[in-house]
């Protein structure tokens, strides 16, 4: 007899799908491979960063990476990709095209590319049809340069390619945390009437604001190492946080999360160090961040001191079995006031104001796309039995996160944000209903987002039922 939670995740309209799975057998033993690649994908100078919000790039302070791995096993069907860029967005086609550039350099396909962006906010956002309509409607205002986006997924592209002739054994699996202290806040807090305020942002001056508690975060930094043996091949460290310190000026950076991941970079040099952002998108330094330029150091030194010290504790498990696990679920977009496809037809054709003709034409991108019955969100997760990669949308606020660990409190569940991120915020149903100001504009789904994803997260974990 049917459960009565798997009725009610049938009736969802969710669909999971397990792509691969390997179980691993003492006598006929086909060992896991792993290869690793980095790649420089800084974008030129004039580049918009964070989808021409912010301001145009002016100068390279640090190159910006993709990096990430490939695995695959003969008892796998199809390899799987990990890969993190220092960009702020993929979006929408965007997304889609990334992600089969890379499969086809790795003979995979789509679904079993685990691609996310750490956001920082001096990098660029992709989002080629939301480029289309801005040039056909004037040109004032700009997301990105699609020439330097084709160029781009063809290097990494390249470099999976190239990485075939670095593969080597992949026999266990690392996994390590350690308390990040005094970088993360969450935007709300609570003024002294007693109402909640959602103005502690990445650089916070107001010292009532940062006086206050650091509010709903996760305080751990999770490590999950891939290893030859007793080789460390390559090590993913997941942080909940906006990773930025200061920006806005036109000066291209991996913030304080890349500063701390070359650090650790020199450290181990033959182990590829991976960074990559948590669900963070209520989740700031504001608390412990004034925006001042010496403080982007104090932040990477903190980050870097948990990343060391999750790595130096790891534990080494043999690796038996795998899975991935690919959930598709339909995020219904934003209708409410401002968000109709009429006004923002208006905006992109009428408003002055550049950054608001690409917000308006980064909403319209969504809804061409939701609008499509066959446009899905996947929610990958790739399994290893004691340990899980999980892979949400967008700005996906923090709770989720929690949320998907207290599914499998007992196993270590790393999370990370920023997979297709063309929804902007995904809040949680009770930052809606107490108007989280940060709602405003970069959030272009329903409110009934929650409902939606914790279903999908379940069934990624594979504990639907």
């Amino acid at each position: 007899m049917m459960t009565r939670r798997l009725f009610q995740f049938l009736a969802s309209g969710l669909s999971i799908s397990h792509l691969s799975k390997s179980l691993a057998s003492p006598k006929d033993l086909i060992p896991w491979q792993i290869s690793t690649f980095k790649v420089d994908v800084t974008c030129p100078i004039g580049h918009p960063c964070m989808g021409g919000g912010i301001s145009n790039a002016k100068v390279v302070v640090d190159p910006l990476e993709c990096r990430g791995v490939v695995i695959k096993n003969g008892d796998l069907k199809k390899p799987v990709v990990i890969a993190s860029i220092d960009w702020c967005e993929i979006r929408n086609e965007a997304y889609d095209q990334f992600r089969d550039a890379l499969a086809k350099a790795a003979n995979t396909t789509r679904e079993h590319v685990i691609l996310t962006a750490i956001h920082q906010h001096d990098t660029p956002i992709a989002d080629l049809y939301a480029e289309e309509l801005l040039v056909k409607n004037g040109g004032i205002g700009s997301i990105c340069m699609p020439d330097f986006f084709q160029k781009t997924i063809e290097k990494v592209a390249s470099a999976i390619k190239q990485s075939e002739m670095q593969f080597q054994n992949l026999t266990h699996i690392g996994t390590g945390q350690a308390q990040v202290k005094s970088v993360a806040s969450n935007r709300r807090f609570i003024l002294p009437d007693g109402k909640p305020s959602f103005s502690r942002t990445s650089a916070t001056r107001d010292e009532y604001a940062r006086s206050q508690p650091e509010g709903t975060i996760d305080p751990y930094l999770k490590t999950l190492t891939f290893w030859n043996q007793e080789k460390p091949v390559a090590a993913f460290s997941f942080y909940s946080v906006h990773p930025m310190s200061y920006y806005g000026q036109g000066e291209v950076s991996w913030d304080f999360p890349g500063m701390a991941r070359e650090a650790r970079q020199k450290a181990t040099p033959d182990c590829l160090q991976v960074y990559v952002s948590g669900c963070s998108g209520n989740v700031t330094a504001g608390k412990y961040n004034d925006g001042s330029r010496a403080n982007r150091q104090t932040l990477a030194n903190r980050l870097e001191s948990a990343m060391k010290e999750a790595f130096e504790t790891t534990k080494r498990v043999p690796l038996k079995t795998s899975v991935l696990r690919d959930v598709k679920v339909r995020i219904e977009p934003r209708t409410s006031v401002g968000f109709s496809r009429e006004e923002l037809t208006d905006k992109l054709k009428d408003d002055p104001n550049p950054f608001h003709k690409c917000l308006a034409a980064m909403g319209l991108s969504w809804l061409r796309r939701e609008e499509n019955p066959n446009h899905i969100v996947d929610v990958p997760c790739l399994d290893f039995g004691f340990a899980a990669l999980l892979l949400m949308p967008g700005e996906s606020y923090v709770e989720f996160q929690l949320y998907a660990q207290s599914i499998r409190p007992e196993d270590f569940i790393c999370v990370a944000g920023y997979g297709e991120s063309a929804t902007g915020y995904v809040p949680t149903d009770k930052a809606v209903q107490e108007n989280d100001t940060n709602l405003g504009d970069w959030c272009w789904v329903a409110p009934d987002s929650e409902s939606r994803l914790k279903p999908a997260i379940r069934a990624a974990l594979g504990s639907m039922i």
